[in-house]
């Protein structure tokens, strides 16, 4: 069974209603990411940072996935598929996929604010500052801020080294070091990339674009390989 590698990024959770703060102005649901998604602005005030990762958690959990979604799980029945999301929600999860790499984290899970590796579940979508780890620091949100290591970073890199297909959807690559990963990606094999705005980027090999949002690009890519 030939490796399918998929690289997700904010494009392919929009069309679900999850905005992503490159649309425009550089905020985030109206928050400059300075306050909300680094280390420094949970030192701050982390109970405004806590009450927005509440608010995003909120949204994800009543987003639906949506065609995209479900036509990259449908992929399995005649690939191995690896999908590596820059998202921090589960929409691919919910669709079926069933190998999915969070590089940035995932929203749904609380992490300790002074080890990352102790991760929870979290009940619904509010986490109060008065919940702790096992060490007793409070939690927050399992997402990797801004100025923090990409822990799965190197995972992804091996994944990617490996593949037979690859595709890209939905990512601008303006985010490092995500941006680097097709990089690792062999010479020979098939690479597409489907967005509305294609990145102009050199890569090894060829790549077929399809400038198409991913619900309309993704659709027709997948019908095409799973005839192939």
């Amino acid at each position: 069974m030939e490796k399918l590698v998929i690289l997700t990024g904010a494009g392919i959770s929009a069309e679900s209603g999850l905005k992503t703060f490159r649309d425009s102005d550089g905020l985030w649901e109206g928050y400059d990411i300075e306050d909300v998604a680094t280390p420094q602005a949970w030192q701050r005030n982390p109970a405004l940072v806590q009450e927005f990762y509440n608010a995003r958690r909120k949204s994800v959990l009543e987003a639906k996935p949506n065609a995209a979604h479900y036509a990259l799980a449908q992929l399995e029945e005649k690939y191995d598929v690896t999908i590596i999301t820059q998202n921090i929600d589960d929409l691919h999860e919910r669709a079926g996929s069933t190998k999915v790499v969070h590089l940035h984290g995932i929203i749904t899970r609380s992490q300790s604010s002074i080890d990352s590796k102790l991760t929870y579940p979290i009940d619904g979508w509010e986490l109060r500052m008065d919940e702790v780890c096992e060490l007793g620091s409070p939690l927050r949100a399992h997402v990797v801020w801004f100025g923090e290591d990409v822990p799965m970073i190197e995972t992804a890199a091996r994944i990617c080294s490996g593949a037979d297909v690859f595709m890209l959807v939905g990512s601008s690559l303006a985010v490092y070091p995500a941006a680097g990963l097709i990089n690792y990606v062999k010479h020979q094999v098939p690479k597409y990339i489907i967005d509305p705005k294609i990145p102009d980027i050199k890569v090894n090999g060829t790549i077929v674009k399809i400038q198409e949002k991913a619900s309309i690009g993704v659709l027709a890519l997948v019908n095409e390989l799973m005839r192939g």
